[in-house]
């Protein structure tokens, strides 16, 4: 018997009509699919129902992965890596306008959502993510609960869709709700940022801490005439205070020196 391993933070998704509810968010007949942790391979399984044009599965845990070349070696189109997900190449190996699909580990989902947005070339290869976070995660990336990740997620991915997932669908049975979100890449960008990492740079250092005032933040990262270029900047709001679009261009102005 196998057991789920914490470590790895495993749930594995267990209700059909949950399954079928995330696959049938995007078309992928005769698609490239990318699936990220498959697990005992219950989104496989339904994934391959659908007939895409070839699937690249990502699996950490050696045990998994081993079952799953078992049951579908058969099949040509599929391609496993044992792999951590967070320290595999990613942008190399999938193919353009690849789909990908995961039922993240609650412990690193917001990792590997920060991996997929820091690709190097922009528009990137995939051009649907449909992934499982903690609910709680799942509200920082739309924007609901607002901070650094929504900053970062918001600058390059659009979310068309969500629900909710119940403990009762997973084995082992999670203690809180997780949450399916549909992102699909923004091709054209509003603000010309060169390096992201910048842009991590700058929301760590206002959200550091996130109820003091930005007054001497601000002062950290610019010289007096670059303050001068935000117009309307109250020094007495907190980070939580000011727009997404605050952000990306307090990073624009950092790259421009």
């Amino acid at each position: 018997m196998f057991y789920s391993k914490k470590s790895l933070g495993q749930n594995f998704l267990k209700d059909q009509n949950i399954i079928k509810k995330i696959i049938n968010l995007k078309n992928i007949k005769n698609k490239d699919i990318v699936e990220i942790g498959p697990g005992k391979g219950a989104i496989t399984e339904e994934i391959l129902k659908h007939h895409p044009n070839s699937l690249t599965i990502i699996e950490k845990d050696n045990y998994l992965l081993k079952k799953l070349n078992e049951k579908y070696k058969n099949y040509n189109s599929i391609r496993f890596y044992n792999n951590d997900i967070l320290k595999i190449n990613l942008e190399k190996i999938i193919k353009k306008n690849s789909i990908i699909f995961g039922n993240l580990p609650y412990n690193v989902s917001s990792q590997i959502l920060v991996k997929l947005i820091k690709f190097t070339k922009w528009p990137p290869k995939f051009t649907d993510l449909i992934l499982m976070f903690q609910k709680e995660v799942a509200e920082k990336i739309i924007g609901k609960s607002y901070g650094r990740l929504s900053i970062i997620a918001n600058y390059r991915l659009k979310y068309l869709n969500k629900f909710d997932v119940s403990p009762n669908c997973f084995f082992p049975k999670p203690k809180i709700t997780s949450t399916v979100i549909h992102l699909v890449p923004i091709r054209k960008l509003k603000y010309k940022i060169n390096d992201i990492k910048n842009l991590e740079y700058i929301t760590n250092i206002f959200f550091s801490g996130r109820r003091k005032m930005i007054n001497k933040k601000i002062k950290k990262v610019f010289n007096l005439d670059q303050i001068k270029k935000f117009k309307n900047l109250d020094f007495k709001d907190r980070p939580a205070d000011l727009k997404k679009e605050f952000y990306y261009q307090a990073t624009e102005f950092y790259e421009s020196g």
